[in-house]
């Protein structure tokens, strides 16, 4: 075009892309957690999709709403959310940095991985791919993610979008294959066993952008540490919902965002005073984890609503591609079956007139009638300690199997326990993700640094993950519940796990056998000595005052 300087090459090829990024159709959206926000045409033409349509009827929470009455939300409206702050924050970086070279097709490619990063979950979320097909299709290693790709294709295969894409500049393969990398991970080339090859570290794995783009796949899905538009929007709109306070402030970031050169990587770094903000992000995923997402209730509703569907699977026919009926674990493998399959299926199953869909019927009925198994208790391994998953499966038979040291009026059997073993962390295991996290200074905002934890603040916590192990039991009558704590509180004196919570109530008399459980914690040394200490024995408060007699006397 003639235009030789450098500074008015960059400016024009910013017009240029404003000209792209700003389309006078655009549509507004008026969503109770982030305002008014406009949406791209492209994004209004999938939201206006069936395959999109569905996340409607799929509750972002699960079960959790048979609990928390708010939590009504479903992934539809989380889906806008984040397309839209995908979208916010690689324009901000955009804007704050044009040298970066983000281009409208990287822009739009992010919002479009944002809005359908979601498109493959199942009827309740988290319990379709966690619970319900691990048992019922244990031959094939499946998640949401997986299907989020197959179903991303299909929607733009089915509705004919592929001509829309092009004619918004999205004309390249790379484009596609960009989009999907950032929902799954990359695309890597599978042996004839099955097996994903691994790469080596100094490739590259990623096949829609180069390196020099490689920030532009931590927005959506970030890999790396975990700190991404996925978190922000569910945080936020899990936490208005839940009547649970937010104390991560998205906006922030977005205000001090910037890409950084790391070695040979760039990557989307924040200022150092936002550590300790970070932290705080963390901490409110545990919150919710701990309150609500692992909630003793909410999990064994979810335990009871999977026992239904496995009870239901083989009796429910879902129609496919060309009339062909799928029972609901094999929908997974038609998009078009699986389309139809939403939370809907409860009240399906619910209110069938098959004879064969009694049991599962009444499994859900006691949800709704609130008839749960009942809750035993919960304890947690020692710190060094950690429960595999292929233990998990024997634990209800070790619990059924201990015999507690005073006589029980009931006999138990592993079929009558359920053990639900819970993984609390920051989103990467026994790792600080914050370690993983580039920071800059503001007198040297191009060079990354790390900030220890101790440069923070000297009240952050020393371990990031913890198990804890929930059982309840499937028996209801009282000598039945009586007898399953007993058990459940000699298992966990045996094993060397945390006294469960009501222990010293629920087996007064074998809390004692282990000594460690009953020694006073340094809180409780300034308590009165008349007043009875929340793990003291009973009896040794009797002892006490039959003592104080004798002196007396």
């Amino acid at each position: 075009m003639g235009v030789k300087p450098l500074g008015e090459r960059m400016d024009l090829i910013k017009c240029i892309n404003l000209l792209w990024q700003k389309p006078m159709d655009m549509k507004v959206f008026n969503d109770p957690i982030h305002g008014h926000i406009e949406m791209h045409p492209v994004l209004v033409q999938i939201i206006d999709t069936p395959q999109f349509q569905r996340l409607r009827f799929i509750k972002q929470l699960g079960g959790t709403y048979f609990v928390f009455p708010g939590a009504s939300h479903n992934r539809f409206e989380h889906s806008i959310g984040v397309g839209y702050l995908a979208g916010q924050l690689v324009k901000a970086l955009a804007e704050r940095q044009p040298e970066l070279q983000i281009s409208h097709r990287d822009i739009l490619c992010v919002q479009i991985a944002g809005l359908c990063h979601d498109l493959g979950h199942g009827p309740f979320s988290h319990l379709f791919d966690g619970k319900f097909i691990p048992l019922t299709r244990k031959d094939v290693i499946w998640t949401h993610e997986d299907a989020s790709l197959t179903m991303f294709e299909h929607l733009i295969e089915k509705n004919g979008l592929k001509t829309v894409l092009k004619n918004h500049g999205l004309m390249f393969p790379e484009d596609l294959v960009f989009i999907k990398e950032q929902i799954r991970g990359p695309l890597t080339e599978t042996r004839s066993n099955g097996e994903a090859c691994t790469m080596k570290s100094f490739e590259w794995p990623y096949k829609g952008r180069p390196r020099e783009k490689g920030f532009l796949y931590e927005i959506v899905a970030n890999k790396r540490n975990g700190i991404d538009v996925d978190k922000w929007d569910y945080f936020a709109r899990d936490c208005h919902h839940l009547g649970i306070q937010n104390n991560f402030d998205f906006v922030r970031f977005l205000k001090f965002a910037r890409v950084c050169q790391v070695h040979k990587m760039k990557c989307i770094c924040t200022r150092d005073k936002e550590a300790e903000d970070l932290y705080n992000m963390f901490h409110t995923r545990n919150t919710l984890h701990r309150r609500a997402y692992q909630h003793r209730v909410c999990n064994i509703i979810e335990c009871m609503i999977t026992e239904a569907m496995v009870l239901a699977d083989p009796y429910i026919e879902i129609s496919g591609t060309d009339g062909k009926l799928y029972k609901m674990s094999e929908a997974i493998d038609d998009m078009s079956a699986y389309t139809k399959l939403t939370d809907e299926i409860f009240q399906q199953i619910l209110n069938s007139s098959k004879a064969e869909l009694k049991p599962a019927q009444e499994i859900l009925n006691n949800i709704i009638c609130r008839k749960l198994y009942k809750w035993i208790g919960q304890t947690q391994p020692e710190a060094e300690t950690t429960i595999q998953p292929e233990e998990i499966t024997e634990l209800n038979k070790q619990i059924a199997a201990t015999i507690p040291s005073t006589p029980v009026d009931a006999v138990l059997v592993p079929e009558d326990f359920i053990v639900n073993v819970v993984q609390i962390d920051y989103g990467m295991a026994k790792e600080n993700p914050i370690n993983k996290v580039w920071f800059y200074c503001k007198n040297n905002p191009n060079q990354a640094i790390k900030i220890r934890k101790d440069q923070v603040s000297q009240l952050l916590p020393e371990r990031f993950t913890e198990q804890l192990i929930q059982v309840y039991c499937k028996k209801s009558d009282q000598p039945s519940v009586e007898a399953a704590k007993k058990h459940f509180v000699q298992w966990c004196i045996n094993k060397n796990f945390s006294k469960p919570r009501d222990g010293d109530i629920v087996a007064p008399e074998l809390t004692p056998l282990k000594p460690d459980w009953n020694n006073r914690d340094s809180e409780t040394d300034d308590c009165d000595e008349d007043e009875p200490l929340y793990n003291s024995h009973p009896n040794n408060n009797r002892a006490k005052i039959q003592l104080f007699k004798e002196t007396a006397s």
